[in-house]
């Protein structure tokens, strides 16, 4: 992990940079959507899984991008800070007060309020800086040149109106285009938590990470898109359990688009379907699925027997045997 770089770098600040401390020379986002209170990070960078060092927030809280010389304590450390009621001002402030690598830190702090507050240390490697606005700061280093970092907080502004998320990935992929990270490009992660403290198991509305690609950023929004056809499966599901049957259809289909090869997502929708008495649509469904893989028509034996599928023996029959 960078031991040759260390060793560059001579012995007196060999004992700065510690080996415990990924070098996740990158850039990212930090940004507070105002009318959902959402908070979220988003980070690319060329080093294996910068989605376990970089981003972190809690909801109600706050978000912290941690990185350069990366001091992972930070992220805890700044979003606890934050809950002593500590501005992002004074929790970067106290997180770099006793930091003897302060300057080779780059750390970006936001609140549930909007507030930010952001470091880039001076021996950051080149090209490296930040910008803060309105509910959002990027911050980037050891990119290939200065523009990176002004081309993602131009595309976060120009995207305003669209999901939190997407506006964070269009952010990263501007800065791509601008040139990136030198070394290239490796992993990407993408963070996003309510604006609401909730239950622990609740914190993250979206945590999608790709450790290692090619194209981490082709990844990443295409992991995006799953959640989102996801989404309208979810919705189709309350639809359903409200008897909003031509909600449920629309719901279904809107997912089914997206991703019109998902078998599961065909397989549910036809289920729900045979569930409400459709057993003759639910039944064409069945059959095109099954022709693509036997296993769904021995799950659907199973369903009755846990409650997930019921219809009469007549219509179980007309199902099961489907050709």
């Amino acid at each position: 992990m960078g031991v040759s770089l260390v060793a560059a770098l001579g012995t007196a600040k060999a004992q700065v940079f510690k080996a415990e401390e990924p070098l996740a020379h990158t850039y990212s986002i930090v940004a507070r959507d105002p009318k959902t209170g959402e908070m979220a990070v988003g980070v690319q960078s060329h080093w294996f899984s910068v989605g376990t060092a970089v981003p972190w927030a809690e909801a109600g809280v706050g978000a912290v991008a941690t990185q350069s010389f990366t001091n992972k304590s930070f992220g805890p450390k700044g979003l606890a800070l934050l809950k002593e009621g500590k501005s992002p001002e004074e929790a970067l402030a106290i997180l770099l007060a006793d930091d003897e690598a302060r300057e080779v830190r780059q750390v970006a702090i936001i609140d549930a309020q909007g507030r930010v507050a952001v470091h880039t240390g001076k021996q950051c490697i080149r090209y490296a800086g930040d910008i803060t606005g309105k509910n959002f700061s990027v911050q980037a280093n050891m990119m290939l040149n200065d523009k990176v970092w002004p081309a993602m907080a131009k595309a976060f502004e120009r995207s305003e109106g669209q999901p939190l998320a997407e506006r964070v990935l269009l952010a990263l992929q501007a800065g791509e285009q601008a040139g990136g990270d030198i070394r290239g490009r490796q992993s990407a992660a993408l963070v996003v938590v309510p604006g609401q403290k909730v239950e622990p198991w609740e914190n993250e509305t979206i945590n999608l990470r790709v450790d290692d690609a090619e194209q981490p950023l082709d990844e990443l929004a295409r992991l995006l898109k799953v959640y989102r056809a996801y989404e309208h499966m979810n919705k189709g599901d309350v639809a359903v359990e409200k008897g909003q049957m031509q909600l449920a259809t629309q719901e279904y289909g809107a997912a089914e688009a997206m991703f019109p090869n998902n078998l599961e997502m065909k397989y549910w929708h036809a289920i729900t379907l045979a569930n409400n008495g459709q057993v003759e649509q639910a039944a064409k469904m069945l059959r095109e699925i099954y022709k693509k893989d036997e296993n769904w028509r021995e799950l659907t034996s199973r369903l009755p027997e846990v409650g997930l599928l019921t219809v009469s023996k007549q219509n179980m029959e007309k199902l099961m045997r489907i050709k």
